[in-house]
């Protein structure tokens, strides 16, 4: 399904109340990159775009630690003019403080930071049954660190793919000495959220309500979830480092040196996919080049640490 094959708002309305049993009442769309997302008074209701992850959500929503999430309410296929995935789950009380978790002060961050942080280690800590098992060891392209090799063959193709001479031969450098510090293989023995930047979260009222969107979850390693976590968090970046190394007992050295480690690995994923479809890519390889650009000669994880 692409974006012009999406059910038009009216139908919203009928998934709702066939998903509730009841008349949903008004709905209020909110901001979505791969979903449509309708608010009820009580609800929230997604409907899917052309791609499985929302089975995977479903999948692993009845089996989560208790609290962590929003309770899923009902879900299903809507059989239509175009048949469509849905998920409904109840609405909890906040909003997201978003990506760079802008107009929040320092200390407000810190504590949504500790929340964010108790949360995820409820998380890391969960085993879950066989049916959640199964679910999160399904292969996942997610793009991140999967180990040494994997990650030198993609920078190998960034440099095959760049004929036009983009990449700095400082910031090729510069990863290829991550690689050379990485690790044989990535660790992938915990449940992971696997998406957890601030655009994922709601709190309220200085508390953390909810983690949401578990698309992209599976087994990984906790530093995975620490990425997301600090890497989003804009001008308060060293002050989630500080509380993510506290709680979970990390050398700052440590935290940092793996957290630019999972930044290298997206940021060459994602760059090598633009560089193939260079035409229609063409702002997400500026954006990644920048990226990488802060990543490797402002050393952006090494900080207060330089």
């Amino acid at each position: 399904m692409n974006d012009n094959e999406w059910p038009d708002d009216d139908t919203a309305p009928v998934i709702a109340s066939a998903a509730l049993g009841r008349d949903p009442g008004p709905l209020a769309t909110a901001e979505s990159g791969s979903h449509k997302v309708y608010l009820g008074s009580d609800f929230v209701l997604k409907i899917a775009a052309g791609h499985s992850r929302l089975d995977r959500e479903i999948a692993l929503a009845p089996h989560l630690p208790a609290g962590i999430t929003a309770p899923l309410l009902s879900s299903g296929l809507h059989l239509g003019e175009r048949d469509v995935r849905y998920a409904c789950y109840a609405r909890v009380p906040g909003t997201a403080p978003g990506m760079g978790i802008p107009g929040v002060d320092g200390p407000t961050a810190r504590l949504l930071a500790e929340q964010a942080v108790q949360r995820l280690q409820t998380l890391h800590a969960w085993t879950p049954a066989a049916e959640a098992a199964e679910t999160l060891a399904g292969v996942v392209d997610h793009g991140g660190f999967t180990g040494h090799d994997a990650l030198a063959d993609e920078i190998g193709k960034l440099v095959v793919l760049d004929t036009g001479g983009v990449i700095p031969g400082l910031v090729l450098d510069g990863l290829r000495e991550i690689v050379d510090r990485a690790p044989l293989h990535a660790s992938a023995t915990v449940p992971i959220h696997a998406d957890c930047h601030w655009g994922n979260w709601l709190a309220h009222d200085r508390r953390v309500t909810a983690l949401l969107d578990f698309e992209w979850a599976r087994f990984g390693d906790p530093i995975d979830d620490w990425f997301f976590l600090a890497r989003f968090s804009g001008p308060h970046l060293e002050a989630v480092l500080d509380v993510i190394a506290r709680a979970t007992a990390t050398p700052s050295k440590t935290l940092r040196a793996e957290c630019e480690l999972r930044e290298a690995a997206y940021l060459s994923s994602d760059l090598r996919a633009a560089l193939e479809h260079s035409g229609s890519q063409a702002p997400m390889a500026v954006e990644r080049l920048r990226n990488l650009d802060e990543l490797i000669v402002k050393r952006l994880w090494w900080g207060n640490a330089q």
